[in-house]
């Protein structure tokens, strides 16, 4: 099968790519530029690389006429983030292309009404990534129910991994707190530390685009949550974290407002980003139609994260070393 996969060098393009080229099919990717994938596999020496600026071409209708082009089986876009984008190439691949699988967020949901989120649940999206995510997948799987270009649309979560950094106890990037956790200091958190966070494997991602596009049958028309069996807690994470290290953690807690003082204005608006959703959805729909089988935990994914980062030196853990798994 002939795939192009856009945003191929990416999170999850970097272990998507190398699944498709062992799977026996031939495989372009389109990047914006040279970068290198984060997880290195010599499968990738058989895939063919195109760099592409995708956000001129787009402007000018240019991007969808090529792609189109290539007359490709399949088309897997990882970096579709607003609804004229969906819909320029969605138009341009009716009749060009077979299936079109397109990477969404589990952000569309908004806040939940009830956990885990089911897919069909009621959409209150916010936020400009939230809201562009859900109307560029509301127009794709209309269109495809109406007989376009056929569609699939998977939800990750938090993509966690080696080579990069994950979602923190604290909801945000900020290193400093797995440093803290690992050297048994004070770290507060917002609120009660009940918020949730939902992460998945960056590989798991890739093993359901690999399954949607195996069984377009099941695919094609629905939506698909892909994330660990199960979301954490704020607390409960930051627990685990410290039990890496042989350590209790030292927790305290503080009203949002108070927190967000203390941690300044990125982490603060990241964090709010992350805990006013508090992410923790359903992968049923995935494991009964597609075969969806996450291999990693929540924990397990991001424990392979951390466990790059401190052998990078970017987490102090005061020499601390990292149980084994």
């Amino acid at each position: 099968m002939r795939v192009i996969v856009i945003g191929g060098t990416g999170h999850v393009g970097s272990y998507l790519v190398p699944r498709l080229v062992r799977g026996g099919h031939e495989v372009t990717v389109l990047t914006r530029g040279p970068s290198e994938p984060y997880h290195h596999d010599a499968a990738w020496g058989q895939a063919r690389r195109v760099h592409v600026d995708r956000e001129s071409e787009d402007a000018t209708g240019e991007f969808g006429r090529r792609i189109a082009a290539y007359e490709a089986d399949a088309v897997i876009d990882m970096v579709c983030f607003t609804p004229d984008s969906a819909r320029g190439l969605a138009d341009a691949l009716r009749g060009a292309t077979g299936h079109l699988l397109h990477c969404g967020t589990v952000w569309v949901h908004g806040v939940p009404s009830e956990v885990p989120v089911p897919e069909d649940a009621p959409r209150r999206p916010f936020g400009e990534y939230g809201v562009n995510k859900a109307a560029a997948e509301s127009y794709l799987l209309q269109q495809s129910a109406r007989g376009g270009t056929p569609v699939s649309v998977l939800h990750p979560g938090h993509i966690s991994g080696p080579g990069w950094v994950p979602i923190n106890p604290a909801g945000n990037l900020d290193l400093r707190v797995f440093g803290a956790l690992a050297r048994g200091e004070r770290v507060v958190l917002p609120n009660s530390g009940l918020e949730t966070l939902h992460h998945v494997h960056a590989d798991d991602v890739a093993q359901a685009f690999e399954s949607a596009l195996s069984d377009p049958v099941a695919a094609v028309g629905r939506a698909f949550h892909v994330c660990s069996e199960r979301a954490l807690t704020l607390r409960g994470y930051a627990e685990a974290v410290a039990g890496w290290f042989g350590l209790q953690p030292q927790l305290v807690y503080a009203p949002y407002e108070q927190w967000a003082a203390e941690v300044g204005d990125e982490n603060a608006a990241l964090t709010h980003d992350h805990i006013s959703r508090s992410s923790n959805v359903s992968i049923e729909r995935a494991r009964r139609l597609l075969g969806y089988a996450p291999r990693y935990s929540s924990l397990q994914a991001v424990r392979e994260a951390l466990a790059w980062l401190v052998a990078a030196g970017r987490v102090d853990t005061g020499g601390r070393p990292l149980s084994p798994a």
